[in-house]
Formats: structure tokens, sequence, C-alpha cells
């Protein structure tokens, strides 16, 4: 029998509101639903709903819809996702919108992550939410967050951000963002080297 040897797409799903409001989902149990719809080498990153999967398609979008159908049915509530390719995670993790000294002195960087690109009224309402203390800015499907203070001091939320942009996300710090790429990265070249080997 011949090997399928048709290289599958490593995606992650970032699922909004997985553990909140009183839900409470065990990584096991998520994995357990990924694995249900046939994906393969699922791994979960960290308990705030990051999961890595494998899968022949490359229909993002189809993929998105399968998946909340999935955790919707599993788990009684909705649970609004959004993929991206290793290689999207690998360029937001390096994505710079702030200087460096920004960045330094900051006590919170976040990227948020769209279903798609804010037209010009959702940009126009985002940019209005800045403060001396929250700055934004935007890059295709994604929201970086500068908080001068840190989250916990900020009136900038991301329900704050849904009902005044009219727009859904999840928000993620960039420091796990930088982990994230880097075990991808990592996770990546062990695959490749095991194939020439």
């Amino acid at each position: 029998m011949a090997k399928n040897t048709e290289k599958k797409s490593r995606f992650v799903a970032f699922l909004r509101a997985i553990n909140v409001g009183g839900h409470v989902v065990s990584m096991a149990k998520l994995r357990a639903q990924f694995e249900a719809l046939g994906f393969e080498d699922v791994e979960t990153f960290i308990a705030s709903g990051n999961v890595v999967f494998s899968s022949p398609s490359k229909n993002a979008a189809a993929l998105e819809k399968r998946i909340e159908d999935r955790l919707a049915t599993a788990l009684g509530y909705e649970v609004k996702t959004f993929l991206r390719t290793e290689a999207e995670v690998a360029a937001v993790a390096g994505y710079r919108p702030f200087t460096a000294a920004r960045r330094k002195s900051a006590g919170a960087l976040c990227v948020g992550f769209l279903a798609q690109p804010l037209d010009q009224s959702a940009v126009t309402a985002l940019m209005a939410l800045r403060t001396d203390n929250d700055d934004f800015h935007v890059n295709g499907r994604e929201i970086y967050w500068i908080c001068r203070t840190g989250q916990g001091a900020s009136k900038f939320s991301n329900m704050l951000f849904e009902r005044m942009v009219k727009a859904r996300t999840t928000f993620r710090g960039m420091n796990t963002m930088t982990r994230l790429a880097a075990k991808l990265t990592d996770a990546s070249g062990a695959a490749e080297r095991g194939r020439r080997s």
C-alpha cells in the first residue's frame, strides 16, 4: 500500500471565551473535540484556548465553521474560532507596530485576532478608544493593543471593543505569541529533519 505523503496544513485555533463566565473546559476535553473532527497532531498551548492541529484542508474559513459547530454542540455555548497558519503566527509574533522603548515600558502588549480586516468605520471606532494609557494599531486581521499600566488598570476590554467596533475578537499576550511561534518553529524543524533522515 502506498504511503500517504500528502502534506497537511498546520493551524493554530485561537478560541474566544472558552473558559469564562463560569465555563470550565479541560484541555484534554478540548483536544478530544478537535480529534473527533479528524484533525491530527492535536496539542493545546497553555490553558487559554489555543489549539494546534494538522489538517489536509487548507480552507481556514471552512475549518473555523466546523470547529465552531462542533464546540457549540459539545459545550452548549458559542466559541468563536480564529485560525492562523504557522507562518501567520510567526508573522504576528515578529510584527513590531510600536517602538522598542514603548514596548519595553508597557505594562501589557496584546494582539487581537479578527475574522476579516476592519473596514474604515471600524478602524475609526477603535482609534476613538485610544487614551493616555491605551493605544492601538491595525494590521490586516490583527489588532495590536499596547497598555502603559497593564490590563488590570485599563478601561479597555474585549467586551468594550466588540460593543464599540462591532466585530468579534480574542486577545492574546505577545509573550504567549512569541513562545507559541518558537514552539511551532522547533516542531517544524524537527519534522523536517525526520523526513530527511
